[in-house]
Order: C-alpha cells, then structure tokens, then sequence
C-alpha cells in the first residue's frame, strides 16, 4: 500500500493550473483554492473538479447546484492564498479581488486567465474527495495574461501563450 507522504511527494511533480472555485446560491457564498481541475470534453463543454468532502465549500457549492473555475493569472497568488487559508472569512476571501455574474451566479474573477461558469450536473464520491462534473454555460477570457501554475509545493509564473493569427 502507497502512504499518503509517498503519494504527495510524487503529486509534487504533477504541475498544476492555479484555480479559485467559487459559488453563490441557495446556500450562500463559497469559495476555495484547488489545482484538481480537468476537461472532460468539448461536447458539451464539460470539466470536473475535485473538492475534499471535509471542506465546507463542498456542501455549499452541492446545494447551489454551480460553480465558476477561475483560472488565476501570474499575478495573483495572494488570491489563491487567501482563499487557501481557513483562517480568512469568505467576506474577506472575496474582499481581495474584483468579480463579476455571468449565467450562473457564481463570482467570476476580473484580470484572471479564464473564468469557467458552470452548472453541476453529477457528483461521484471517491476517498476523501468529491468530484463535481460541470456543464460550461459562459466563458470569461482573458487573453494575453500570464499563467499560474503549482509545481513542487510552490507557485510559479508562467508567460503568456503566443498568440494565434487566423490565416
């Protein structure tokens, strides 16, 4: 059997977007820090996101029935930090930055890389974790920013993708 310290230290290695999730609804606000964000496919747009069962972010973003994935620019750790830590109110989680609504009603991020507005269409329990399936119903991008990856236990900047000109 693989323990948990093994397991971490090899996921140290697995470099990861920096995302926000947030969610507003039914049963209030949420908002937290993850790396576990995946497309699953383009038809219909849909991605997955993994959220520990424990936290409360989880039963509030299972009510309300959305999500919206920020994708957090270079620039903005102090975001992914302030929404890490449980010691910092949601008010004051989202005190520290600029959001808009899109379909949803969940915040969307302003001056981040992408903000991904989702429906919740289907849960599955694995270990400690839930994983949330989401239909994209809007799309706020940002071209131009840098990215902000996760990679061995710390953050790391990353340039703007070169820009595609349509032949």
């Amino acid at each position: 059997m693989i323990d948990k310290s093994t397991y971490r230290d090899a996921m140290a290695g697995l470099g990861a977007a920096v995302s926000v999730i947030t969610s507003e609804g039914k049963a209030g606000l949420a908002g937290c820090t993850v790396s576990a964000v995946c497309s699953v496919t383009d038809d219909p747009p849909t991605l997955l996101v993994c959220i520990n069962r424990a936290s409360k972010n989880n039963s509030v973003i299972r009510e309300n029935g959305n999500l919206c994935v920020n994708v957090l620019a270079g620039d903005q750790s102090h975001i992914a930090m302030q929404f890490a830590s449980k010691n910092v109110s949601m008010e004051s989680r989202f005190a520290s930055a600029t959001w808009e609504r899109l379909e949803t009603g969940a915040p969307a991020l302003v001056g981040g890389v992408a903000a991904l507005d989702c429906q919740v269409m289907s849960t599955n329990e694995v270990g400690t974790h839930t994983v949330f399936y989401c239909e994209i119903k809007a799309i706020l991008n940002m071209a131009g920013r840098e990215g902000l990856m996760y990679f061995g236990r710390d953050f790391h900047r990353l340039p703007p993708a070169a820009q595609t000109v349509p032949a």
